[in-house]
């Protein structure tokens, strides 16, 4: 598709990025189309991480541009891509553990009662629990400080947060590590019923290539800072990706 595609969410073309005599990205391109679920894998040092700050406005490539809807943007910073509707949900989530959830819901954005001003908590409470019964999240309750739910619930609670700001283009940063398999399904689940709607397109980070083949549309493999493999879940499997990266370990000799 080219830059101007009504149907694409996101896109980079020809990305560069270099750290001293490292090189961490050389002539990315990355699309992402509206409501497409893409999972990003590839082994640590790839440049992933580096790929998903350039994306959030973390960190300014070296070269080659981004376009938004379409349209060629500079990320300034994080704030202005969340301005312009990329959100990022790192492992470490951003909750305040000593905060009820309809309060993280609200961070930064809270319902304030006029004219004289103090923050309207009945609203709050009533838009964060519309908001989770909307996504299928399901909590014991708004009122539950965020720091006694489960991890797979704290993960949801941040997803869930990054949709209700209107966002329209999600990072997860490996959302199932360190996840069981009861942990895990919470978010397989949420991340499948955000697929199903269509209403906000997803860049997952991710080492297990089973979840990657079950929650995704397409998949990416980066390595040595480039993308070299990327096709739909549907016409791969988990034991193609895997020979993938077995591959490149085989190559350097190792194993």
């Amino acid at each position: 598709m080219s830059s101007g595609s009504n149907g694409e969410a996101i896109r980079a073309e020809g990305i560069g990025k270099t750290y001293g005599p490292v090189v961490a990205l050389r002539d990315i391109d990355i699309h992402l189309a509206k409501g497409e679920v893409l999972g990003l894998i590839g082994d640590n040092g790839a440049g992933k991480s580096t790929l998903i700050k350039i994306l959030t406005g973390f960190t300014q490539p070296d070269q080659g541009q981004i376009f938004i809807d379409g349209e060629e943007v500079k990320l300034r910073s994080v704030s202005h891509a969340r301005e312009l509707g990329i959100e990022t949900v790192y492992q470490d989530l951003a909750l305040v553990n000593q905060l009820p959830v309809y309060a993280n819901m609200s961070l930064n954005k809270e319902a304030v009662h006029r004219p004289i001003p103090f923050l309207d908590k009945k609203e709050m409470r009533d838009l964060a629990k519309a908001h989770l019964a909307d996504m299928g999240v399901r909590i014991p309750s708004v009122d539950t400080e965020v720091g006694f739910l489960s991890g797979g619930q704290r993960q949801a609670v941040a997803i869930a947060r990054a949709v209700y700001s209107d966002a329209r283009v999600i990072l997860l940063d490996e959302p199932l590590a360190a996840m069981g398999a009861k942990e895990s399904a919470i978010i397989i689940d949420l991340i499948q019923e955000l697929r199903q709607k269509g209403e906000v397109s997803i860049i997952l980070i991710a080492h297990n290539f089973a979840q990657v083949v079950e929650m995704c549309d397409r998949v990416n493999l980066v390595q040595h800072g480039r993308i070299t493999f990327d096709t739909p879940v549907g016409e791969t499997s988990v034991k193609e990706l895997t020979d993938l990266v077995s591959a490149e370990y085989r190559t350097r000799g190792i194993g």
